[in-house]
């Protein structure tokens, strides 16, 4: 069984990269650089040292995650030992719904008066749902 530390220090680029929070390690650090990470409520820089108990919050595709540290690693390994390096604070992200385009069969034509104020019906729905 895999032990993982849990004393000592390691940058937070290379932690973030080695649990999963970014693809890669030049990610990462370019995530630092533009202010996406937080460590403790500041802004990080890729070389700060990260030890158990600090919350790094990461910001991706324009949702935040809040990360406790429980656990060091300083190489990408599985999923389930990354897992268990911290501990996920994040609120539930929502389902966001995308409404589907309507669709004409193929060859179908110009679509007719009554297909138009069909579809126009559909597309208002959508923007006011009391409707």
């Amino acid at each position: 069984m895999l032990e993982i530390p849990t004393t000592g220090k390691i940058r937070i680029d290379a932690w973030l990269w080695a649990v999963r929070a970014y693809k890669t390690r030049s990610e990462a650090t370019a995530a630092c650089r533009a202010g996406h990470v937080r460590l403790n409520g500041v802004s990080a820089k890729a070389a700060q040292p990260v030890v158990p108990g600090d919350r790094v919050r990461v910001r991706k595709n324009g949702f935040d995650r809040e990360l406790e540290v429980v656990g060091l690693i300083s190489k990408r390994m599985s999923a389930s030992v990354a897992v268990k390096c911290y501990i996920d604070h994040s609120e539930p992200r929502e389902k966001i719904i995308v409404p589907q385009v309507p669709v004409r069969e193929r060859g179908a034509g110009r679509p007719t008066k009554k297909d138009r104020r069909e579809m126009d019906r559909l597309r208002a729905s959508w923007i006011d749902p009391e409707d």
